[in-house]
């Protein structure tokens, strides 16, 4: 009997392993990124993470918290939770010993959640959004015979394409349904104002409401997209991600002509040029190959002006090589804010905190821009030039000749190549902020170079070796100077004797070409100054340049076409910055920067992007180029996630991700990430990177068409539509607020392209105390043009922008954050821009009859595009008779209300007055300034 009973227990106790072990196959695992990383960065991370690693423990990489730490003892040991010491700390009692050290101590739960972790192994993962991008299952929705289109059901009737599938999914598992579609008048609004910036006319409401077939919204979709405004709207969004401004920022602040970037953008949307190739042009469109070996076009030389935006500090004082890095750290950040959706800025100091990016890494990825030619000089330089009709012939001239002469197509295409990147960009040349070993000389202002009598500087390490044409930009007001040029000493052989063009002033320079004695290798050249009659006079030197000889042209001479070059360069030319890399002797190392400072340099980098993400493919080459290219390859996770999370944030009023700025550890989670990975495979594989097609989808969604109206547990349950129960309802733009205004009114000019212009704006706005810059208020159809056309000063951003949260664009601006403030109102029922808008709507008003009811009426229908409810009209009303009579008691008032160029006095009245007022507070209503 004892022996059964032995048996027995034998074999339950192994029926209770396997089926233990059994179960335990089954248990839930423990998310890594959802569950562990969350508290790990919340109570640990900030001891033992990227910046400091007490007891030189760290949890930002698993091969860190798997390492001993200083005590010797293992934090964590995948499997043994009670072996531990993570474990055994977190649950100590006393408090010098206990972690999180002074903190308050983790909630039981919390410390079992990590328990458990570590008992399954203490498996790592990848943060989701550095996680590959693929195609998620798109779940089912309504019977199944429904989808088969046999039966009716309400979801899939309600669902018009994959988006909404996703959508009521997660609406389910929520207990939610989907608000019914929005109407007409109200649906062609929203998304007139979302893919144009401007609200539909009264015909093309009227259109819509009378076309009954199915496809009336979907060509309603299709014509805002082939609108000339659909790429000024969207060029708008893209300006405060590209920090554009015509003015150089800091304290003087001085303008700066780069709107032909602006003209390059609304044309790139409008072409629904690809985002991928988007991408690549602004970060890299100087590299791009082109056919028969030809140099980048106009124009893609012009996208680079997307980090040519940077802020350039003219002040008198500086040091243009620390703002110089200033505007290669600025570009860094700016290409990982804004394509990346990750913070990057940090590691300039140390290693990232909370994502798994070392301090290393930062300048291995700052290597890919630290070649770029601008070196924050006053001159803005490098620039693209555009010539006028007679100097572009003689380019032609030019190419045309060497052509003809060169020795060889080889030749012809090296000489051609080298001349034509010459006189489009002045490049290559050397700043004269870096002369050195300066005797009786200074840099004028801490820009430029410049000596007096018997003063010398040194130029080092140039490379004379087939470049024995000196281009030299200088000037004097000296009678007699003479410049030395001497090989590698000061009492070295001589170069050349060069008498200094007296241009009336040191600031005045021109350009001159001195033919040199052909030198072979690097060698430093040293210039010397006599000057005896004027000796206390400046010679100011602002660049030089060693170029090669035009084939057919003499050696020690110049010759008729260098004379030409001569004369081109020094024609008077419109430019634009962009961006170029120096190579040779103008090619720069990278350094690590100890704790962020750039005076401390430490270990020599080489381009390269981080560990964590997938590796460069090893034919891309190591620039800026291939590194555009990396970032729009199918394996990079973040760049069409952050694309689309963005364009949906513009449509919807929040990201599926609401920290767009943010996809990182830090950030917030995805609402729908199954979603935000189907359209960003989508984005890529089907769309191939068309963002036209990708804004189609989801406006065409039956999640967008949805009516705004919210019920009070619809409210409570999900306040700011995160689960997108009903459509978006959000306030305008600073530009969509205006443009609307001027729209309705009847005064928007429908111009494209060119320069800023000044619209009205309150006097004492700009204070420019050092170049005595003003505000010159644009005349005609200027003043009326679009809000992305506004010339924008960062220190005196134009004020009505400001107030409806327009950025500095000081920095990249990644989400602008909506206010509600007072001053808004305040705008719009004061500045003149709203005034005059008001003034015109009420000459348009005034045409409806002689009732006050049927004018408002008018009014309201042009703005809004609905008759107004009955008790709102009668408010209306109420306000125009008070008005009416007010301006009947003060007739004066009127008169300045009405007062406006071009108006005649005669028709002054106390109704158009009112109507005015009228006019003035419908521009001011909540509903016309909000999308519904």
């Amino acid at each position: 009997m004892k022996i059964k009973w032995i048996l027995f227990g034998a074999i339950s106790i192994a029926v209770a392993l396997v089926l233990s072990s059994f179960l335990g196959f089954f248990e839930k695992r423990v998310d890594y990124n959802t569950q562990i990383k969350p508290l790990l960065n919340k109570n640990c991370i900030v001891c033992h993470g990227g910046v400091k690693k007490a007891a030189d423990f760290s949890l930002l990489f698993k091969h860190e918290a798997l390492a001993p730490a200083k005590s010797g003892k293992l934090a964590i040991i995948p499997g043994d939770a009670d072996g531990s010491e993570m474990i055994r700390r977190l649950t100590l009692t006393d408090p010098d010993e206990r972690m999180p050290l002074d903190h308050p101590a983790l909630k039981t739960d919390e410390i079992n959640l990590l328990r458990k972790w570590i008992d399954q192994g203490a498996q790592w993962g990848d943060h989701w959004a550095y996680q590959p991008v693929e195609t998620p299952e798109i779940p089912k929705i309504g019977t199944f015979w429904s989808r088969l289109g046999i039966t009716e059901n309400d979801e899939t009737n309600w669902a018009k394409n994959e988006i909404d599938r996703f959508v009521l999914d997660k609406l389910n598992q929520e207990h939610l349904t989907p608000s019914p579609e929005a109407d007409r008048p109200t649906l062609i609004r929203r998304v007139s104002l979302d893919l144009t910036g401007l609200p539909p006319t009264e015909m093309e409401v009227a259109n819509f409401i009378n076309d009954k077939s199915l496809e009336a919204y979907e060509k309603v979709v299709d014509r805002l997209l082939k609108s000339p405004a659909y790429g000024e709207r969207w060029t708008g969004m893209w300006l405060d991600l590209a920090r554009y401004a015509d003015t150089k920022g800091y304290e003087r602040d001085p303008g700066r002509k780069i709107w032909r970037y602006r003209d390059w953008l609304i044309k790139a949307f409008n072409t629904d040029k690809p985002f991928d190739q988007f991408t690549i042009e602004q970060v890299a469109g100087d590299l791009l190959p082109n056919p028969n070996g030809d140099l980048a076009t106009d124009d893609q030389l012009i996208a680079t002006g997307f980090h040519r935006n940077t802020m350039t500090n003219d002040e008198g004082g500086t040091q243009d090589e620390e703002f110089r890095v200033a505007a290669v750290l600025d570009r860094v950040n700016t290409t990982w804010d804004v394509f990346q959706g990750t913070t990057f800025a940090c590691i300039q100091c140390h290693s990232h905190p909370y994502d798994p990016f070392t301090h290393e890494e930062y300048y291995k990825y700052l290597a890919f821009f630290n070649n770029t030619r601008d070196e924050d000089v006053t001159s803005d330089t490098p620039t693209l030039r555009f010539y006028k009709h007679d100097d572009s012939l003689k380019i032609n001239d030019l190419k045309h000749y060497i052509a003809t002469t060169a020795a060889n197509p080889k030749q012809a295409q090296a000489s051609t190549n080298q001349i034509t990147q010459l006189l489009r960009t002045v490049e290559p040349k050397i700043n004269s902020h870096d002369f050195d070993q300066l005797v009786n000389a200074s840099l004028l202002d801490a820009k430029y170079f410049g000596f007096q009598d018997k003063g010398s500087v040194r130029i080092k390490n140039v490379t004379l070796t087939g470049r024995p044409r000196l281009l030299i930009s200088w000037g004097t007001k000296a009678p007699d100077a003479t410049v030395t040029i001497r090989q590698d000493k000061l009492d070295g052989p001589v170069l050349a004797i060069l008498p200094v063009p007296k241009t009336g002033s040191q600031w005045n320079d021109t350009i001159q070409m001195i033919p040199l004695p052909q030198v072979q290798g690097k060698h430093n050249l040293y210039l010397s100054l006599n000057s005896p009659k004027s000796p206390k006079d400046w010679v100011m030197i602002k660049w030089v340049s060693f170029q090669p000889v035009i084939p057919g042209q003499p050696l020690s001479t110049l010759g008729e076409k260098d004379k030409l070059v001569v004369d081109i360069l020094n024609a008077d030319a419109e430019q634009t910055p962009i961006m170029l890399d120096g190579s040779g002797d103008l090619a720069r190392g990278t350094f690590v920067f100890e704790r962020g400072n750039w005076l401390v340099k430490g270990k020599k980098v080489t381009p390269d992007v981080p560990k964590s993400f997938p590796a460069m493919d090893p034919k891309l080459p190591k620039n800026r180029l291939g590194l555009a290219r990396w970032m729009v390859s199918r394996e990079h996770p973040l760049t069409a996630r952050v694309a689309v999370n963005r364009f949906w944030e513009q449509l919807f009023g929040i990201g599926i991700v609401e920290t767009i700025e943010d996809m990182g550890t830090q950030g917030i989670q995805p609402t729908h990430r199954e979603l935000l990975d189907y359209l960003a495979v989508e984005f890529m594989e089907t769309d191939h990177w068309s963002v036209k097609k990708l804004l189609k989808k989801m406006v065409i969604s039956a999640t967008y068409r949805q009516q705004s109206t919210v019920s009070p547990e619809l409210v409570a349950k999900d306040p700011y539509n995160k689960l997108l129960a009903r459509g978006p309802r959000v306030r305008l733009s600073a530009e969509a607020v205006h443009d609307q205004a001027l729209a309705v009114s009847g005064l928007l000019s429908h111009k494209m392209y060119g320069p800023s212009v000044m619209p009205a704006q309150p006097d004492g706005i700009w204070q420019s105390p050092y170049d005595g810059e003003s505000w010159k208020q644009s005349t005609g159809e200027d003043l009326h043009r679009r809000a992305l056309y506004t010339y924008w000063k960062r220190t005196a951003p134009y004020p009505s922008m400001v107030t409806f949260d327009s950025p500095s664009r000081e920095f990249c601006q990644l989400r602008r954050l909506r206010t509600n403030t007072p001053l808004q109102a305040l705008v719009t029922l004061n500045d003149p821009v709203y005034v005059e808008a008001a003034q015109n709507l009420a000459a348009y008003m005034n045409k409806y009859g002689q009732a006050p009811e049927r004018q408002i009426q008018a009014g309201f229908r042009k703005v809004m595009l609905h008759d107004p409810a009955p008790k709102k009209l009668a408010v209306l009303t109420q306000l125009y008779r008070n008005a009416e009579q007010y301006y009947r008691q003060k007739p004066d008032e009127a008169t300045k209300l009405l007062d406006r160029p071009g108006f005649d006095c005669k028709k002054v009245s106390p109704q158009l007055a009112a109507l005015t007022v009228t006019a003035n507070t419908l521009l001011n209503l909540d509903e016309v300034i909000t999308k519904q």
